[in-house]
């Protein structure tokens, strides 16, 4: 553990045991660096937090399961408004709804598995109980509205038809399409709900821009000293249960070819010591501290532009106001 990394923030007086405890444990082990490179310094350091009360930064910028579904939604019924503006009924794939099976716990295999109960019930099967329903075939379009739909004739050579990244560059390019006396929307129908949906004008932030953020914040927090000894502890652990030469927690079921009985008795056990082991480190506890403050650091970097995200993202939930 390097010892010359130190928290930023000492511990309140009045912050639950669980804090004062890893706060003593981890005395001495922050880090030096400020925003401009290095590892970050941590703020305190839960003991074994249970995955869905973990908090991060990026969070503020990433749509609940509830949200991305009423987005889909949303999205459905812009491509179903367009068509009816060329004489065709088009309702689309039905969505799906929000389980309503209580808080959503969105960070829940950020770490690999994390939740003892679940790990002793299912191992490493992630959709029991939730069944696996067939998605419903699209509707079948005649040759004129697959026209309408996709901005280009059935068999064009796929992605060589006009696009546009945005609806506004859109106004200007001409899809060379015509249907029931209108010009076509250059990608059709479905480029065009997109567009009004998450890309209206040049300056709409990728939607991919915060998953990007995330997505460094995570690997930048793999490479940390804190979470490399702890994860070397965890791998310890590990030999000692039985399950020798793995290193990370997101490779058990590959290097123990779990793959095709992922809730089978071999998965629970091998689960079950898994979880056991994180929480003998402390692995979520210390992981989730470095991955905060790695994203707090992106979240400075990019303030700008994920202001300007957020906006839009407000943008976008007002229109799916208006259009339920």
């Amino acid at each position: 553990m390097n010892t010359s990394r130190r928290r930023r923030t000492a511990a309140p007086a009045a912050a639950p045991a669980a804090v004062l405890l890893a706060a003593a444990l981890l005395a001495g082990c922050a880090g030096t660096g400020g925003s401009g490179g290095g590892e970050p310094e941590l703020g305190p350091v839960e003991v074994n937090p249970a995955t869905s009360a973990l908090s991060l930064p990026m969070d503020a910028y990433t749509d609940t399961e509830a949200e991305r579904i009423r987005m889909g939604q949303v999205q459905q019924a812009l491509v179903s408004r367009c068509m009816a503006r060329y004489g065709f009924a088009y309702e689309g794939v039905r969505s799906a709804e929000a389980s309503g099976a209580g808080p959503e716990d969105r960070h829940a295999y950020l770490f690999g598995l994390a939740d003892p109960a679940y790990a002793a019930a299912h191992g490493y099967d992630k959709s029991a109980g939730e069944g696996s329903p067939a998605k419903p075939a699209p509707p079948q379009l005649s040759d004129s509205a697959y026209v309408v739909m996709n901005g280009e004739r059935p068999g064009a050579q796929s992605g060589t038809a006009p696009d546009a990244n945005t609806e506004e560059e859109a106004a200007l390019v001409d899809s060379g399409l015509t249907a029931a006396g209108q010009k076509v929307p250059a990608g059709g129908c479905g480029r065009e709900a997109f567009r009004k949906l998450y890309a209206p004008t040049k300056n709409s932030v990728d939607l991919l821009f915060t998953f990007g953020l995330a997505s460094e914040a995570h690997d930048r927090s793999r490479q940390d000293s804190q979470v490399v000894d702890a994860l070397k502890k965890w791998s310890s652990c590990m030999d000692k249960s039985g399950y020798a030469g793995i290193e990370s927690p997101y490779d058990v079921v590959e290097k123990l070819g779990l793959q095709d009985d992922k809730g089978g008795p071999k998965a629970v056990t091998a689960a079950k010591a898994d979880v056991a082991c994180k929480r003998e480190v402390n692995l979520v506890g210390i992981w989730g501290a470095v991955e905060k403050a790695y994203q707090e650091r992106l979240v400075e970097e990019h303030a700008e532009t994920l202001a300007l995200y957020k906006e839009q993202r407000e943008a976008r939930f007002k229109l799916a106001a208006s259009l339920a």
